[in-house]
C-alpha cells in the first residue's frame, strides 16, 4: 500500500511535466487523456514488477502514449466528413423565403463546425447530425466518454455562439425582407 500512494503522490509531482512532454506531440485536447492513460499504464506495469526509475518511466509512458496517439488517428480518421454521403434532412419547404432561411441557417452551420478543432468537430457532428450516442462515439473514434462529452458540449457551445453572431449580423435583413415580402403579399 505504500509503494501505491509512493507512486501517486510521484505521479502528481510529475504530472506538469507529463504534460508539457506531451503537449509538443498531442493537440490540447488529448493531454488530459494521456496523462491519464501514463498513470494507469505505471500503476499497472508496478504491480507486475517492482519499476526501478518511476518518473522515467512515466515520461517515456506518455511520450509512447502520446506518438501512438497521434499515429492511431491519423491511420484512422484520413477521411474528412465530405465522405459522409447524405444530409440527415431534406432541406426544403413550401416558401422560397423558408427555404432561403433554412439553407443559410444550415451554411452558418457548416462555417460554425468548420471553426471547431478536429476531434470536437467529429464528436459534435456524430453526435448532433448522426445521433449517435456518447458511448458510441467514445468507442468509434477511441477516446473516452468524459472527453466524447467535454467535445460536444464545446462543440455546442462554439457552434451556438457562432450561430448567433451570424444571425445578428445577416438575420436581420432576411428577416426584415421576408417581413417586407409578407407585408406586400397582403
Amino acid at each position: 500500500m505504500a509503494r501505491n500512494s509512493t507512486l501517486a503522490n510521484l505521479f502528481i509531482s510529475t504530472k506538469r511535466n507529463i504534460s508539457y512532454l506531451i503537449s509538443h506531440i498531442v493537440k490540447p485536447d488529448d493531454i488530459d487523456d494521456i496523462v491519464q492513460e501514463t498513470f494507469v499504464k505505471t500503476y499497472e506495469a508496478d504491480l507486475k514488477q517492482e519499476i526501478k526509475y518511476v518518473r522515467s518511466y512515466m515520461l517515456k509512458t506518455a511520450k509512447n502514449l502520446a506518438l501512438n496517439h497521434v499515429t492511431k488517428w491519423d491511420n484512422k480518421y484520413k477521411d474528412s466528413l465530405e465522405d459522409f454521403s447524405e444530409p440527415p434532412v431534406q432541406l426544403t419547404s413550401t416558401k422560397v423565403e423558408d427555404d432561403y432561411e433554412s439553407k443559410e441557417q444550415f451554411l452558418f452551420f457548416c462555417r460554425a463546425t468548420d471553426q471547431l478543432s478536429a476531434s470536437v468537430r467529429k464528436c459534435f457532428i456524430l453526435k448532433k447530425v448522426y445521433g449517435l450516442s456518447q458511448k458510441e462515439i467514445a468507442s468509434y473514434l477511441n477516446l473516452s466518454e468524459s472527453t466524447v462529452e467535454k467535445h460536444i458540449a464545446q462543440g455546442l457551445l462554439k457552434t451556438v455562439r457562432y450561430i448567433e453572431r451570424m444571425n445578428q449580423t445577416h438575420g436581420p435583413s432576411a428577416k426584415y425582407t421576408k417581413t417586407e415580402h409578407q407585408a406586400q403579399s397582403s
